[in-house]
């Protein structure tokens, strides 16, 4: 298979390498100083595009990747809020294709839907209040993570209770906090902490006068995320629409 990069910092690097490992052909790499490459007939040539970027940039890229018809798989957050009617009417309806999630990692995948099965448990159970901690390395500038926001999305979806979620407590990498653990009944609190070289800690608890349960998905480095990306970039090339790692990963 022909992959073409967007973007090019530490999980660029790895998934080139976990991309030649697997036997598939780098035809381009794009980033930040070599922009009219998008353009070339190398990256046209490609039969997937793996975009991690940042919020700002990633919809300009997915559009300058479309204009091509070069499929693409893109783990960048923030841009669905503001644009994401838009990409989901190119998939529909112009036959372009995004596999689009806020985390490759397989480990990650599974978390999802343990968060999913224990939330319609502890739905019969309105004497538990779940909280969600996420924990990420100093050089991450969004908060919550994209991760945290999926997580929460599909707890809330599974309990009645709940109306939504909402930023909790941040604690930044010199120790200073800000925000409040006060939040409404009927949102879930997020908290962030921003420490060292953290690749991801994502905790969920659900906590009552008697005890608390609380489950914990902890990534030992970026290699995980790096693999499940070149693995969506596989199914993505024999797929079309708007994917997502439900639709390769039937839990």
């Amino acid at each position: 298979m022909k992959i073409a990069l967007i973007g090019y910092g530490k999980m660029g690097h790895m998934i080139e390498e976990i991309a030649l490992s697997r036997g598939h052909e780098i035809v381009s790499i794009i980033d930040i100083d070599n922009q009219a490459d998008f353009d070339s007939p190398a990256f046209c040539s490609a039969d997937v595009a793996i975009e991690f970027t940042a919020p700002h940039v990633a919809y300009g890229n997915y559009l300058k990747a479309f204009s091509h018809n070069v499929k693409v798989v893109s783990g960048s957050t923030g841009w669905m809020d503001k644009h994401g009617e838009d990409v989901r009417r190119m998939c529909a309806e112009e036959g372009q294709t995004l596999f689009w999630s806020s985390n490759f990692s397989l480990g990650v995948a599974v978390f999802r839907a343990v968060n999913r099965y224990l939330a319609q448990i502890m739905n019969r159970y309105e004497g538990y209040k779940p909280v969600m901690e996420e924990v990420h390395h100093i050089h991450k500038l969004d908060h919550p993570s994209g991760t945290a926001i999926t997580l929460a999305e599909e707890l809330v979806e599974q309990t009645d209770r709940l109306e939504g979620w909402a930023m909790g407590q941040l604690t930044q990498p010199n120790g200073t906090v800000e925000g409040s653990i006060r939040t409404d009944v009927d949102k879930l609190r997020i908290d962030s902490v921003r420490r060292g070289e953290v690749p991801g800690i994502h905790s969920i608890s659900w906590d009552s006068e008697a005890d608390c349960i609380t489950i914990t998905h902890d990534a030992h480095n970026r290699r995980g995320f790096a693999l499940g990306a070149v693995l969506a970039a596989e199914f993505t090339a024999t797929h079309q629409g708007l994917l997502c790692m439900d639709d390769m990963l039937k839990f």
